[in-house]
């Protein structure tokens, strides 16, 4: 278990705000590429000039997960000359509460000691034994961390909650593998809507489309444009105007979902979508449901769509769908419309 956890874990860093408002990297192990190095320091409150303190924030560049935590120095501390700090961790997982967990055992260590050492042995023994244990700083075991419960951490309830029936747009837009943007100025908000997103399509458990925290730079909107489909999170609203960045944009303060033009036709809904909708919203809306069982009543409901479109398929020649063969079942048009791109995104249709 620990070995092929642990391998999942790239690197440590440390940024430093000094007593005179400068903010540098200042040490990292084993290594940190120069545009993940610019990357991470722009992801840092510390560099964002009297804005807004974030003690955790997590997000994904260039297939590489990212996971900074950031704390203030309380005097007095072997630190004198440092007002806060951030530990910048990056693996290729995603588990936000495996990594805030190990982050605050090394922010303790270094508060104490002031010098990184400590910390670079912490996270070797947990590179090699899995565990970190220090009876003053907090212990910390990998195995403790599982990434089914990090993948069911956040709250689909929540989601219902705000958007109803209008959910099933981004179900759909799920399913089908669109590009869907999210826009909230708090990043601890747009964090913890953007993460349960992909629990609405479990039969996948693919949490690579998730990017919860992007800026509009080049580096960032490049990275993201190689993905066919992605969840991607911006505090900033003039996002709203990039229309060549999303297929379904969600204005999370005002809780409006709007659909692209060039998106609708492949998001037309029909009796098929108010099906599903109705079954996220009852399961959602039961208070004796839990968020792990409405993924589960969701992903059944999935899984019976699936069922048939595979079915439909497996009829075929080489397994594939065509147009033409759904066409023969007169499906009503929205049904038909849905299954088609489905299928495309199940990679079920000749092409």
């Amino acid at each position: 278990m620990a070995t092929t956890e642990t391998q999942l874990m790239l690197s440590v860093g440390l940024i430093e705000k000094d007593v005179n408002g400068d903010t540098l990297w200042v040490w990292c192990y084993p290594s940190v590429s120069p545009g993940l190095r610019h990357l991470l320091l722009s992801k840092c409150c510390l560099t964002q000039d009297g804005r807004d303190f974030h003690t955790f924030v997590f997000g994904q560049f260039s297939r590489t997960w990212y996971y900074i935590t950031t704390a203030e120095v309380q005097e007095p501390t072997a630190l004198s000359k440092v007002t806060h700090f951030s530990i910048a961790v990056t693996a290729k997982d995603f588990n936000p509460e495996k990594y805030a967990a190990l982050s605050r055992i090394l922010c303790r260590m270094y508060v104490k000691h002031g010098s990184p050492v400590k910390m670079m042995e912490a996270y070797i023994a947990v590179l090699t034994k899995g565990i970190c244990q220090n009876d003053e700083n907090g212990s910390f075991f990998i195995k403790d961390y599982d990434v089914r419960k990090a993948y069911l951490a956040g709250s689909v309830k929540d989601v219902v909650s705000q958007f109803g029936m209008e959910t099933i747009i981004l179900y759909t837009a799920l399913m089908l593998k669109k590009r869907i943007v999210v826009h909230h100025p708090r990043v601890e908000a747009l964090l913890e809507f953007s993460r349960v997103l992909p629990a609405l399509a479990w039969h996948r458990k693919d949490w690579s489309v998730l990017h919860p925290y992007v800026h509009l730079t080049d580096a960032e909107l490049e990275d993201l444009k190689k993905c066919p489909g992605y969840i991607a999170g911006f505090v900033d609203p003039e996002v709203s105007n990039r229309l060549d960045l999303f297929d379904v944009f969600v204005n999370l303060p005002d809780s409006v979902i709007t659909v692209s033009q060039g998106a609708k036709e492949a998001m037309a809904m029909g009796k098929l979508h108010k099906d599903i909708a109705q079954v996220i919203v009852q399961s959602a809306e039961d208070a004796e449901r839990s968020d792990s069982q409405v993924i589960k009543d969701v992903s059944i409901k999935t899984k019976e769509v699936l069922t048939n479109l595979l079915a439909l398929a497996d009829a075929c020649e080489d397994s594939k769908l065509t147009l033409e063969v759904l066409k023969q079942h007169h499906f009503p048009p929205a049904t038909e419309n849905f299954l088609f791109h489905l299928a495309a995104a199940e990679q079920l249709l000749r092409i």
